[in-house]
């Protein structure tokens, strides 16, 4: 049965890759974006003949488009197709508080966001895993859009090779262990960080990469410093995309000499991750901060935790 009530769904920020976890880890972070889906009815006045009216709110509201073309209503639009139903038309608030292209999952949020309002909208015709692989599909990779829906930190698996699906998995995260994001206020695209990986490595990194992973999935369990101070290193991507990053190198300095288990690049960059002690998790923003503020460069530092609930719902009461 549909719902006729506006619906909210609440999607969280994301951080990807986790240093040698290319593309396929990613955990879900306090940090949040809201779209509200309303149905609108044949005698709404209309401001324009489109089937959607988008307001956006929030950070860098102005860039985000408000036609068909925006994000989540493509997200909206490709749950209605692939259930066989026409798409109603409605009214999309987003209010934003997930940056730009910095590396935090903002066009992940969007891709859920579209896809889980229209599966509340239409009564919930796909499972959780269904509005899942959707996502999966609609983002090109997992590391992302899978712990924004599901929460916490997971890894995401190509599975059986005829049905290419995903299996997901959860890795514990030690609640010692506290994520600090340093936000600069300068962009990055994922299609240029993408642009300069290489599209071959070597027998001897990509066991390096193996072998670190496994080391980060312990040490995330474990909370064990040593091993996430050694853990966090790659030879994948962060080695040819820090150069795409100002300051890189000063602001990890500052990090690690602030108490800093480790750096890496969040998802694409340029936002930096660091993982830290919860009792040195002020100190590490601040010092993160001050290292771009040094070079002329602006950054918002935050102390987040891991989201362990995921994409929440909303539907408004009935009046």
């Amino acid at each position: 049965m549909s719902i006729h009530s506006p619906v909210t769904v609440t999607v969280p920020a994301t951080t990807a890759n986790l240093g040698p976890g290319f593309d396929c880890i990613g955990a879900a972070l306090t940090l949040y974006n809201r779209f509200t889906f309303t149905r609108l009815s044949s005698d709404t006045p209309w401001e324009t003949e489109r089937a959607v009216r988008i307001r956006v709110s929030g950070v860098e509201a102005k860039q985000v488009k408000t036609d068909e073309t925006n994000l989540a209503y493509q997200g909206f639009l490709k749950l209605y197709d692939h259930i066989g139903h026409t798409p109603p038309p409605v009214q999309l608030k987003i209010d934003l508080d997930v940056p730009l292209a910095r590396g935090l999952g903002s066009s992940a949020t969007a891709i859920v966001g579209g896809l889980v309002g229209a599966n509340q909208l239409a009564g919930e015709p796909l499972s959780q895993t269904e509005v899942m692989q959707l996502a999966i599909a609609l983002e090109g990779h997992p590391d992302n859009v899978v712990p924004a829906l599901l929460g916490g930190c997971r890894l995401a698996a190509r599975g059986d090779a005829v049905l290419k699906e995903w299996e997901i998995c959860d890795i514990p995260w030690h609640d010692q262990i506290v994520p600090v994001v340093a936000i600069p206020n300068f962009e990055l695209s994922t299609q240029e960080a993408r642009q300069v990986l290489p599209t071959q490595v070597s027998r001897a990194d990509a066991i390096f990469n193996i072998a670190h992973f496994g080391l980060l999935v312990r040490a995330l369990t474990t909370g064990r410093r040593d091993w996430l101070q050694t853990a966090l290193q790659d030879k994948l991507h962060q080695p040819y995309r820090q150069g795409l990053i100002p300051g890189y190198e000063a602001v990890k300095s500052a990090a690690l000499k602030a108490g800093a288990y480790g750096m890496t690049i969040s998802g694409a960059g340029p936002t930096l991750l660091a993982l830290v002690d919860r009792m040195q998790a002020a100190t590490v923003a601040t010092a993160m901060a001050e290292a771009w503020q040094q070079m002329g460069i602006s950054a918002q530092a935050r102390s987040l935790a891991i989201e362990t609930q995921g994409t929440q719902t909303a539907v408004a009461p009935t009046i």
